[in-house]
């Protein structure tokens, strides 16, 4: 998990118990590497590191630490760290680790004890050990040799007053001490927060170092309570969050993932948009908030060709975003091919949705570039949020004969413009690509609880002008015959620009 040093090297340490010893007692990233070798299974990232080194600085008392599911957090925090704490420099007395439930905490002990008897030079260096079950139904163990404990209990259990001899609590790890279900009520937020503070965090002394490693599981969780405190420099520590990949796509564990087919093939294999969000995005997708859904997310093999299939017209929906800036919103265009009317009506959203930082020229190359790949295929109409300077956007794309429309919102925010149209995705009656749409179907999903959306105010201008659309009064349309040639008479269909409601023999441009 870590870069491995030398062979030649370790074996050196390895065999010579005085430089070994000495090596790993001042450095908590040596002890992982001599002592648990077999957790080194891909070159280390950079976040690894900061990991090691947070264990390690003795001015930082408090860490809350959020990473991705398979970084190797619990392995570094909840079994490393403890052991390392013992026989290294720190040289703590009783180490409190905390899970949500006894069976966590039965879990983080048996990974310990693991450790203490099967691995013959951590045993030798550090052991022996006696284990020792608590009144309370906690779970011990005590190291003779030096004068240390390791409890492992849950946070429904009191830790009132707890000490190993003269010893309070001088290393607490809280691993998951929140789940879902605890998080749903304000309740139970309250509950596990007052835990914390009521009585974990009194239970230790005025050295007492607190790490509490977790996942963003709500708004006002445990985790983010205590983000928020730090960052109003109302609680001394540091919080640090590491998502797969962030906002830009650079990957967190290069060594593991190797690049973006890699993300993928996890992101396949989890098989579940939201926990994928929660746990390895880092994002925050409570249920009760969300307004769609993703089983409601259904897609399509193949677009019907569009003659004889009931087709009306393809519609583009832009979100406009004129900076280049890296602290900039993205310019975001969505197309889309409309079928049928009503209870027909189908929406065929097109792969590959435009999500850059562009330049108000670059977005208009790119406005035009999509219009022109679908204009001869039917009527083809952009929608543009009219706001502002965006109204010259559109005024720039009409005088280029290209039939571009302000959507005017009349006040709304933009959560309550994407709610007017969900019950679309939620009856099926748009459809989205098997792939090339998966920021689209994320952004979606997770409306509102990342940072950027710019892609779902985009599809939700592109409903909400296609419904407008459909909704206008269809007029009465006499056909009409034209007895002699006339000039600008078309004779054939591909001489047509557009569609005009008169017969093919009497197609005329418009």
């Amino acid at each position: 998990m870590i870069n491995k040093p030398p062979k030649e090297l370790i074996d050196h340490i390895v065999k010579d118990r005085t430089i070994r010893t000495n090596v790993t007692r001042g450095s908590h990233q040596w002890f992982f590497t001599i002592y648990l070798p077999h957790y080194i299974t891909f070159p280390s990232a950079p976040f690894h590191e900061e990991l090691f080194n947070i264990t390690e600085d003795k001015n930082i008392k408090n860490a809350v630490i959020v990473a991705f599911r398979g970084s190797a957090k619990s392995t570094i925090i909840t079994l490393s760290y403890p052991l390392w704490s013992i026989l290294g420099k720190e040289q703590k007395k009783f180490i409190l680790i905390l899970g949500h439930t006894m069976y966590q905490a039965k879990i983080y002990m048996n990974n310990i004890k693991e450790e203490l008897e099967t691995n013959a030079l951590l045993r030798a260096d550090l052991g022996p050990f006696r284990e020792e079950k608590e009144e309370w139904q906690a779970y011990s163990i005590v190291i003779p040799k030096y004068n240390a404990r390791i409890t492992c209990a849950s946070y429904e259990q009191g830790i009132r007053g707890l000490r190993h001899r003269q010893y309070r609590p001088d290393l607490i790890i809280c691993d998951d001490v929140e789940d879902l279900e605890s998080v749903k009520t304000p309740e139970g937020r309250d509950k596990v927060y007052d835990w914390l503070t009521g009585e974990v965090i009194p239970s230790g002394d005025r050295d007492t170092k607190l790490i509490v490693v977790g996942n963003l599981l709500h708004e006002d969780s445990l985790i983010m309570r205590l983000k928020n405190k730090i960052n109003e420099k109302k609680f001394d520590g540091v919080f640090r969050a590491y998502p797969i990949m962030d906002d830009d796509g650079n990957i967190a564990w290069p060594g593991k993932f190797t690049s973006m087919i890699e993300i993928e093939a996890e992101r396949i294999k989890i098989g579940n948009e939201v926990a994928w969000q929660r746990e390895y995005m880092l994002r925050i997708v409570p249920d009760e908030d969300r307004l769609i859904n993703p089983e409601w997310i259904k897609t399509y093999d193949e677009i019907p060709e569009e003659k004889g299939n009931d087709f009306r017209f393809n519609a583009i929906g832009i979100d406009l975003a004129i900076s280049k800036s890296e602290k900039a919103d993205y310019t975001a265009m969505v197309a889309a091919k409309v079928y049928g009317h009503n209870e027909t009506l189908r929406i065929f959203i097109l792969p590959n949705p435009v999500n850059e930082r562009l330049s108000s020229l670059e977005a208009q190359q790119r406005a035009e570039s999509i219009w022109n790949s679908l204009k001869d295929s039917g009527p083809t109409k952009i929608f543009i949020e009219d706001v502002g300077y965006q109204g010259s956007f559109i005024e720039s794309l009409k005088s280029k004969n290209i039939p571009a429309e302000g959507c005017k919102v009349h006040g709304q925010d933009k959560r309550a413009r994407l709610s007017v149209n969900t019950h679309l995705v939620q009856s099926s009656k748009v459809l989205f690509p098997e792939s090339g749409a998966n920021n689209l179907t994320s952004q979606l999903i997770n409306f509102g609880f990342q940072k950027h959306d710019d892609l779902a105010d985009a599809f939700a201008i592109l409903l909400h002008k296609i419904l407008e659309e459909c909704n206008r009064p269809v007029p009465h349309i006499e056909w009409i015959t034209i007895s002699r040639p006339r000039r600008g008479l078309l004779q054939d269909e591909e001489d047509c620009d557009g569609w005009v409601p008169f017969p093919p023999s009497d197609w005329r441009r418009f």
